[in-house]
């Protein structure tokens, strides 16, 4: 199974209308906001001597400070445009990208048997997958993990959606970033409350700690205020 061809088009579509500009993505926050706070709730969990594997990396901002942390860091996209960003933002070659399709199984253990076990940071990927695509994505954490890799997984409530509905409803409509996102029939937080935890004990992931929290974006609100979306965070090990 792949994702569809639709879903395919609208993020190469997306990564392709976006500029190297830092942030220029309305998600791409600062490491300082990501994955610096998300790493100390993974680092306790995990062994920190095996790579990490940064899933739906994006221009890979997460990647490169990850990279500091582990002594090998890959950061994998659907997209090949995004790969094509995260790969010249990275000017001191400091991390690794490749394409992959999640929802590809085959794939997937390809690079598992390529790294060996790994620990995973992933990002709100599953509330904006297409609905028949979430159960292989939580798979392809337990993939990657094997048996002595740990996950930090963050995603999206509904209750984000709230906030965007309130964003896009300012005096001057969805403000631009927000917008693009629209424009390119990407969706994101919809996947109901009890979704995300009931996918990932699907995929034989163990839940060794979990929490709320919020997803700082690049983006603000009519008044100036930063959009913070409501997420709850995961560290997950498989088995």
């Amino acid at each position: 199974m792949g994702v569809s061809e639709q879903y395919r088009e609208a993020w190469e579509g997306y990564w392709a209308a976006t500029s190297d500009r830092p942030g220029e993505a309305i998600w791409d926050a600062e490491a300082a906001l990501s994955a610096v706070p998300h790493s100390r709730l993974l680092l306790p969990h995990a062994d920190a001597t095996l790579p990490v594997v940064d899933l739906g990396c994006g221009s890979g901002t997460q990647t490169r400070h990850l990279a500091t942390l582990f002594p090998r860091a890959i950061g994998v996209d659907l997209s090949h445009a995004a790969i094509d960003h995260a790969r010249r933002a990275d000017t001191g070659q400091v991390a690794e990208f490749a394409q992959l399709d999640l929802t590809d199984a085959d794939a997937v253990r390809a690079l598992h048997e390529r790294i060996g076990d790994a620990n995973v940071y992933m990002r709100a990927v599953i509330h904006q997958s297409d609905p028949e695509a979430r159960p292989a994505v939580a798979a392809a954490v337990a993939t990657l993990l094997g048996e002595r890799g740990r996950a930090f997984v963050a995603e999206l409530t509904p209750a984000s959606k709230e906030v965007l509905q309130r964003a896009a409803q300012g005096p001057d409509g969805p403000p631009v970033k927000l917008r693009r996102v629209f424009e390119h029939g990407l969706k994101p937080a919809s996947a109901a409350e009890e979704e995300v935890p009931e996918l990932l004990k699907a995929a034989g992931l163990t839940t060794l700690d979990s929490g709320e929290t919020v997803l700082p974006q690049t983006e603000t609100l009519a008044d100036g205020t930063r959009i913070d979306l409501p997420a709850r965070w995961f560290v997950l090990a498989a088995g």
